[in-house]
């Protein structure tokens, strides 16, 4: 009798705080709210919000928690993963994403995800990303959701140049304090990261 008191104890615990006790994951309006932290103010009302338990997605792993309306989406922190890291996009880039999602769930490594990226653009099922991307990341001693603060948490900013050079920007190709900065120059997903 005793244990079962205690038992049902921790299933009201359980579901009062919204954790799936399989997952670990958090509630879905817990999810939406902190994934929206990655985005700018402006777009986070009508923003998409994918992550875990919410409608399922044809051909992607993440599940559909809020529908937007306004070209931004936003993924929620993985319960998977140690720290935090939630980040934003704009939805022309989804494709590109799906496919680095899609592999990721299955094990596979980044340079089986940029492959498989390089496959698409060549056979022209994806095209080359031309948009921007915001994430927010903090360790794990950092959950700017309940602490309802982004401080001590790290902003990016991204923006994708399509086969872009460093010399035709002025910029460098590897970060310099909180100076922008090229990555993966010359490829279809080169981009400049911006800290913040």
């Amino acid at each position: 009798m005793h244990v079962s008191r205690i038992a049902i104890a921790v299933v009201l615990f359980a579901v009062s705080t919204g954790a799936s006790g399989a997952t670990g994951q958090t509630s879905i309006a817990d999810q939406i709210d902190r994934a929206l932290l990655a985005a700018p103010v402006t777009l986070r009302e009508d923003a998409t919000v994918l992550g875990y338990g919410g409608d399922a997605r044809a051909g992607d792993p993440l599940t559909v928690l809020r529908a937007g309306s306004n070209h931004v989406i936003c993924l929620a922190d993985d319960p998977a993963r140690d720290g935090f890291h939630v980040a934003c996009y704009h939805d022309s880039l989804d494709p590109f994403m799906i496919i680095g999602r899609r592999i990721k769930a299955d094990g596979g490594d980044r340079a089986t995800i940029l492959a498989a990226r390089y496959a698409a653009l060549e056979q022209g099922r994806i095209e080359a990303p031309a948009a921007a991307l915001w994430s927010l990341t903090a360790s794990d001693d950092v959950d700017p959701g309940v602490a309802g603060s982004t401080d001590g948490a790290r902003r990016l900013a991204v923006v994708y140049v399509p086969g872009a050079e460093s010399d035709a920007l002025g910029l460098p190709t590897r970060p310099d304090g909180d100076s922008p900065w090229l990555m993966l120059p010359g490829t279809p997903w080169a981009h400049i990261m911006i800290s913040r």
